[in-house]
């Protein structure tokens, strides 16, 4: 056993420290935290000075969070570290929507609305048809799915951020599929919008010279009986920011089809199809 820590044994040293009783995952977890950190600071010499305003960094972070704001999950987006462990567990079949992150703008228990509903309350924006099947992986309609989906308004903001300056649930809504599978219902073809960038992690997104703004898209989470459970998004086509997305969620395959209307009930139409995962898979 290493009794005395050296900068070449480091790694040694803290982890014969864990005992044996511990929970043998926490152990395994952190063994592979303690020799990739110690790792890095011996790769790039950091220096007292670069620790010393890292730890501090990591202070200011933890002080700007509150009840309505979590500034480290933000960090964890922006470092892809999020997309990263969404990934790493959600890995879906050949043909399977995938998974992207959830956002923290997601509310539980929204209104169940009836199938074609207008989910835009405030009546900013151009109104877009959404419409699709939510489908199993041999292409048969999925019956009793449950569609919970959200957007951010035509100003940029989601409902929970304008608190008395947006109606509640605007832009928000659950629809439920019947035997043909299908989901339908208006709301507002999505604007690009920044994340919250006047705390510390906007602040080093701008030493990087890294910008803040995501992509347009409409969130989804589709549920059923039998099936995983699908986080995701759709993406507007031609937004400018999806190939650089602050928090790296777009994935190709969710990038959809935002067609012009000419003479038609809304502006927009943007069909698309969801495929899950049953849970045995």
């Amino acid at each position: 056993m290493t009794r005395y820590f050296t900068e070449e044994n480091s790694t040694e040293a803290v982890n014969a420290r864990m005992g044996e009783s511990a929970d043998p995952r926490l152990v395994e977890v952190m063994t592979c935290l303690v020799k990739h950190l110690h790792a890095f600071a011996k790769e790039i010499h950091l220096t007292q000075e670069e620790w010393d305003f890292g730890i501090d960094f990591l202070t200011r972070t933890g002080q700007i969070c509150s009840a309505e704001r979590q500034e480290f999950i933000l960090l964890s987006d922006v470092l892809g570290f999020s997309m990263l462990v969404d990934a790493i567990n959600n890995r879906r079949p050949t043909g399977a929507t995938e998974n992207t992150v959830l956002g923290p703008f997601h509310v539980d228990n929204p209104p169940v609305r009836k199938m074609g509903e207008n989910i835009c309350l405030d009546g900013k924006g151009d109104s877009c048809l959404f419409e699709g099947r939510v489908l199993d992986l041999s292409g048969n309609p999925v019956n009793d799915a449950r569609v919970d989906v959200w957007s951010d308004n035509a100003d940029g903001f989601y409902d929970v951020q304008q608190l008395g300056i947006q109606p509640k649930w605007n832009n928000r809504g659950l629809f439920v599929t019947g035997e043909d599978g299908r989901y339908a219902f208006v709301g507002i073809k999505p604007v690009s919008y920044p994340i919250p960038d006047d705390g510390p992690v906007g602040k080093m997104l701008g030493k990087l010279h890294r910008h803040p703004y995501r992509p347009a898209h409409m969130h989804y989470v589709v549920t059923a009986p039998g099936y995983q459970k699908l986080v995701t998004h759709i993406f507007v086509r031609d937004d400018p920011y999806l190939e650089s997305d602050a928090v790296f969620g777009v994935r190709k395959s969710l990038i959809a089809s935002f067609e012009l209307v000419k003479d038609g009930e809304t502006q927009w139409h943007s069909p698309f199809d969801f495929v899950l995962t049953p849970i045995s898979a």
